[in-house]
């Protein structure tokens, strides 16, 4: 028999990558927050690019992650402000930046979450496909419910 639990509601947590589709995908999880009284645990990634003719075990010497963490940074910030900007009564955003691939860190934050929303392109390169590698993958294995928001023409959804 299930037990109802008091706590308060689990996060909606939406991957953020400055896109379009992500933008959407954002506006959706605040309505949905909105409705379920829970709070917005907005994310993005950055990871180092591949790197070749470099020994094994290069690192690159930026403290923190340096141009690609706060590029990702202001990107989630510039994102949440454009969004939240838009609405009459946002609910709270907590913002996560983190280091690694998107998927890794996306399955990461969803594993606490009631749902994960995505856009349904990022900023990768093969723009006719209709779902990115990043949500495929979302949509497979995620532990949690995923919502993928379509893009549309004219930005609203």
């Amino acid at each position: 028999m299930a037990q109802h639990n008091d706590s308060k509601p689990r996060p909606v947590v939406v991957g953020v990558d400055g896109s379009t589709c992500s933008q959407q995908a954002l506006r959706w999880g605040l309505a949905q927050a909105g409705l379920t009284g829970s709070t917005i645990e907005a994310v993005a990634a950055w990871q180092y690019p591949e790197v070749y003719g470099y020994t094994y075990g290069w690192v690159p010497s930026m403290p923190e992650g340096g141009v690609f963490a706060k590029a990702a940074e202001r990107a989630l910030q510039e994102t949440v402000a454009n969004v939240r900007d838009q609405l009459d009564r946002p609910a709270a955003v907590t913002l996560r930046v983190a280091e690694g691939h998107p998927v890794k860190v996306l399955m990461d934050a969803a594993r606490n979450a009631q749902v994960l929303v995505l856009g349904s392109r990022g900023h990768g390169t093969f723009t006719g496909i209709m779902l990115g590698s990043v949500s495929q993958h979302c949509v497979q294995h995620a532990p949690c419910p995923v919502v993928v928001i379509p893009s549309t023409a004219s930005g609203t959804v």
